[in-house]
């Protein structure tokens, strides 16, 4: 039996799931078609030999209550799994590395020009009758910091650079230049920077209170991230004072958000949406459908038995 955490999963297409049942595998959706809580797993998944899994906090505590013998995250981040302790209970766990990068990168370019050019206030206007025309930026000359130069990141830097933009990277595993690329420390790059866009992998606070008092005045924020990465609170403040031009946030600390951000008027807010193109998400449920299939093996060979 596999359960699927993801409550989207199979939704645009159910080819992925019709891929699990076609190997004889038993599959029970997410009842509750929202983000599972540690309690929820905790109830399912005694059982369950494979948990193919989204942003579900997967710790120590679900994973030794559970009977998996596979992990496989549809997504490229991985900090909302316990890895060590999938390796320590000999749970096989896989995700899908590739699949979002190209969406995710698009929308991220999509929402700096929206921000530049003021579009989501144009557009509330017009629908209320007005004729009201702004005057906006171009990209051309900017300077982007990107937090985070994996996969995703270099792909956004790769479809900025059309644009002649000054790149910065910012990345503690990136230890020399890339070609049209300055590589930085954080709070060296921020009083410089027009732009900055947090594609990180991790899950802890980066831009906070003292980050945003760095910035250069009227710089603009995207988060295509996690929703840790950025203080929601101290970004408010950043707004109203003017210090932060404009954002666009995917991902937020609590989803699904209904928080003081929905009424700001200088904010765009997709509802964790990145990696949501037809295209990407067929590929990416169909690798993460195969991948539990392929654990599910490895796992047999092993003779693995918890």
């Amino acid at each position: 039996m596999v359960l699927i955490g993801t409550s989207s999963f199979g939704r645009q297409d159910t080819a992925p799931i019709e891929l699990l049942q076609d190997h004889g595998l038993e599959v029970v959706l997410n009842p509750y078609g929202r983000k599972l809580t540690c309690e929820e797993l905790i109830e399912l998944l005694p059982g369950v030999d494979g948990l193919l899994a989204g942003l579900e906090n997967i710790d120590r505590k679900v994973l030794e209550a559970s009977t998996l013998k596979v992990v496989s995250r549809c997504g490229s981040g991985i900090s909302n799994v316990d890895i060590d302790a999938c390796r320590e209970m000999g749970i096989v766990f896989k995700y899908t590395p590739f699949g979002p990068t190209q969406a995710v990168a698009e929308l991220t370019v999509a929402m700096v020009i929206a921000l530049l050019r003021d579009v989501w206030a144009m557009h509330a206007s017009l629908r209320a009758g007005n004729w009201d025309k702004r005057v906006g930026f171009q990209l051309k000359g900017k300077t982007v910091a990107i937090i985070g130069f994996g996969r995703i990141g270099r792909r956004t830097a790769s479809l900025l650079a059309s644009f002649n933009v000054n790149l910065i990277a910012i990345d503690p595993f990136l230890k020399k230049e890339k070609e049209n690329v300055t590589v930085m420390e954080l709070h060296d790059a921020l009083p410089v920077s027009d732009f900055i866009i947090v594609h990180a992998s991790g899950d802890e606070e980066i831009i906070g209170a003292e980050e945003f008092a760095l910035m250069k005045d009227g710089a603009f924020l995207c988060n295509a991230a996690r929703g840790q990465n950025v203080d929601e609170t101290a970004l408010v403040d950043a707004l109203h004072s003017g210090k932060v031009a404009g954002a666009w946030l995917d991902s937020f600390s609590t989803e699904p958000y209904k928080g003081p951000l929905c009424d700001h008027p200088k904010i765009l807010l997709t509802p964790h949406v990145g990696s949501y193109t037809a295209e990407g998400r067929f590929e990416m449920e169909m690798e993460a459908a195969q991948n539990l299939i392929d654990g599910l093996s490895e796992a047999k060979l092993k003779g693995y038995s918890k």
